[in-house]
């Protein structure tokens, strides 16, 4: 079961969810979203960093989970890492906090009686020290998400190519092109899920045709659309992205 709700950090998201064995091998693999989560694990911290490609969550770490979903580009900022140094990869607080004030907060979130909202009270904490997202990768989402190119973004917001590619691998985890791809096929897929047929989901997501569309998702999702629109239906965990048992 899977829950999730606007956090009071800017852009974030809290959820929480506890894996049902019965039914863990329906649930819909985690998907690249241009995100990073801070994730308690049955007692354990994680970072789970930006993916390229579908990520199944690893049995061994528990039933019960708490996290918090940071905004595109938002979460080295908060954690302190470039985000390329995590990508595809989940991995623990105390490798990027230090190993005695990562036993403190997983301590205080195991001892919550909201994990999850001790978790998001961490992330404010850790925002208000980090100070303000750097306006420049917002700008680069914002314009990638409503479908413009690379080029253009680049010419937005005043950089090279060269400079935009090495600030998104900070920021993102990998290149602007990656990262239209990443949010090209989240649009797709958020219009799979309200029932579009896929050639129209592909239309308005900026696909060439829905041959594009089903090429992105097997190459960043791992399955076929059918596959992806059938689990839908009966979802077991979230729709799309990292924010999810690691």
């Amino acid at each position: 079961m899977y829950a999730e709700r606007a956090s009071r950090l800017a852009g974030a998201v809290v959820w929480t969810a506890v894996r049902d064995s019965r039914t863990a091998d329906r649930a819909l693999p985690v998907l690249p979203d241009g995100c990073m989560d801070l994730i308690w694990a049955d007692g354990r911290l994680l970072v789970a960093g930006p993916d390229t490609r579908a990520h199944r969550p690893d049995p061994a770490l528990g039933e019960r989970f708490a996290g918090v979903r940071f905004a595109p580009g938002t979460g080295p900022l908060f954690l302190g890492v470039p985000a390329h140094e995590l990508r595809d990869l989940r991995t623990d607080l105390s490798e990027l906090s230090g190993a005695a004030e990562a036993g403190r907060l997983a301590a205080r979130v195991g001892r919550a009686a909201d994990p999850a909202a001790e978790l998001e009270a961490e992330a404010l904490r850790r925002a208000a020290a980090a100070g303000p997202p750097d306006p420049l990768t917002g700008a680069v989402v914002r314009l990638l998400e409503a479908g413009g190119t690379v080029a253009a973004a680049a010419e937005e917001v005043g950089l090279g190519a060269r400079q935009l590619h090495r600030r998104c691998l900070d920021a993102f985890g990998y290149g602007p092109k990656t990262l239209a791809r990443v949010l090209r096929l989240q649009r797709a897929l958020r219009l799979v899920r309200l029932g579009a047929p896929f050639v129209d989901a592909a239309a308005a997501s900026g696909c060439a045709d829905q041959a594009h569309l089903a090429r992105e998702m097997r190459d960043l999702a791992g399955m076929t659309l059918g596959t992806y629109a059938e689990s839908a239906k009966s979802e077991t965990s979230p729709p799309s992205g990292s924010s999810t048992t690691a």
